[in-house]
């Protein structure tokens, strides 16, 4: 049995795409067309500075994000969040090849799991989900009213 609150799971991210998700997600959340500093997101995201400078260059390539110079400048999303599927995101940031033996008994299965990932990821942009997470935040805003 597992321990409660703790949910089981065979998709493992490395950290360099839990961190572009994040990045994206992040940016998502801000007010289209205004650049954010990396301080900014890596404050907020708990992401380490120099780190997330590498990623964002990365995703700059790979046409996610657009920079800006100058005191105003930063990164914003390079095109609407609602275009910009996680699965994109994790198949360019991951880029590789599956480590997984393909003559296995476990083989098919796992080709199943990761059909089921990507289908569920491939139907998932950044605008959604930054939008169902500010709503789910919403609800637990505290009403003190005296």
């Amino acid at each position: 049995m597992y321990k409660e609150g703790i949910t089981p799971t065979v998709f493992n991210l490395s950290v360099k795409a839990e961190y572009a998700l994040q990045a994206i997600f992040d940016l998502a959340l801000q007010k289209p067309g205004v650049p954010i500093k990396i301080a900014e997101i890596a404050e907020r995201q708990r992401i380490p500075q120099k780190f997330l400078e590498l990623i964002l260059a990365s995703l700059k390539q790979g046409g996610f994000v657009e920079s800006r110079r100058g005191a105003e400048g930063g990164y914003l999303l390079a095109k609407p969040a609602n275009s910009i599927l996680i699965g994109d995101v994790l198949r360019f940031v991951e880029n590789k090849k599956s480590r997984r033996r393909t003559e296995s008994p476990f083989a098919d299965l796992w080709k199943q799991v990761d059909d089921n990932i990507a289908l569920v990821t491939d139907q998932t942009n950044f605008g959604d989900l930054a939008r169902t997470w500010q709503e789910k935040r919403a609800k637990y805003v505290a009403d003190w009213v005296i």
